[in-house]
């Protein structure tokens, strides 16, 4: 379908939905756009939405499809990135991948509810198609952020109660490792992507929420100064050293260019050298999800514990 022609099946849509109502689709069973669904009030970083109190399915547009999937509801459309996830293929099967800009696919899925982040594009459109809440990135800390969706999806009790258990068991954690390998021990977070490497600050995804806000475990002091206030920095190979902890988490796609890591700067790395680089799959520890967040710390626990 030419751009043009968007806003038309927009409208087309308003109109069937108008005039349908109580008819039944070609299944015999009421049209979701057409039945009278009970709301809520969702009171979002833009003002008050009006959004389903027991959304049926849910279009995902960035970060968030693990917050919701933890609650149990449906998803219906995801980002790509979700998609690409390889823990969660099974979850996903069936579920459109989608994006800001497919609004034909989307207004095919029938969403009664979008999700996405500030930055999406479309925002008035899609708002046609369903009610739309996005969330700026960083705005609230990240377990305020499930909270702040399961308030959304009507479920914040649920939301609340994943948090206080995540809360303690990470801490836990935490305790028993700084007694391992020690209070003063640093842990750098470093990601190999499109042929670029990147350390991370405290609050940008790949673990980094619970090794350092949970676990309090310390970053080294060249990460302090570059990458806690934007939250990651991008470094070369010759300075890799400077930036390594005692303990290094790699994330890194092992299909992508780690030919860094056959490097004599890489070898001579402490913690290389002392078998204290943990490799994890990029697509896997990417996000900050409750889905993400528990095995996250399932693999630290294994990691420093364990070994």
């Amino acid at each position: 379908m030419k751009k043009w022609m968007i806003p038309f099946t927009l409208l087309l849509v308003l109109l069937v939905s108008a005039c349908g109502n109580g008819t039944t689709d070609d299944k015999g069973k009421e049209s979701n756009k057409d039945s009278k669904t009970e709301t809520i009030t969702y009171e979002s970083e833009n003002g008050p939405v009006e959004v389903p109190a027991d959304p049926k399915r849910v279009v995902v547009l960035s970060s968030f499809a693990g917050n919701v999937m933890a609650l149990d509801v449906n998803v219906v459309g995801v980002d790509s990135w979700s998609k690409m996830n390889p823990r969660w293929e099974d979850d996903l099967e069936g579920v459109e991948e989608v994006s800001d800009e497919s609004l034909e696919k989307i207004i095919e899925l029938n969403p009664d509810l979008i999700i996405g982040l500030s930055n999406i594009k479309n925002v008035d459109k899609l708002n046609e198609i369903a009610p739309t809440v996005t969330y700026t990135y960083g705005k609230v800390d990240y377990l305020t952020q499930h909270i702040e969706i399961g308030k959304l999806l009507n479920k914040e009790k649920e939301a609340q109660a994943w948090v206080d258990d995540f809360k303690k068991r990470a801490q836990e954690a935490g305790d028993e490792i700084r007694a391992k390998i020690g209070e003063d021990a640093t842990v750098s977070v470093i990601e190999s992507f499109d042929k670029q490497l990147y350390v991370y600050g405290n609050n940008w995804g790949r673990g980094t929420e619970i090794l350092y806000q949970e676990m309090n475990l310390k970053m080294p002091e060249k990460v302090k100064e570059q990458a806690l206030e934007p939250g990651y920095f991008a470094l070369s190979t010759e300075v890799l050293p400077e930036y390594a902890g005692d303990y290094v988490i790699l994330s890194k796609d092992s299909n992508g260019d780690n030919s860094f890591m056959e490097t004599e700067t890489f070898k001579k790395i402490p913690a290389v050298k002392n078998d204290q680089v943990f490799e994890v799959n990029m697509m896997e520890f990417y996000f900050n999800d409750p889905l993400t967040l528990d095995y996250q710390l399932d693999f630290f626990k294994e990691k420093f514990l364990d070994n």
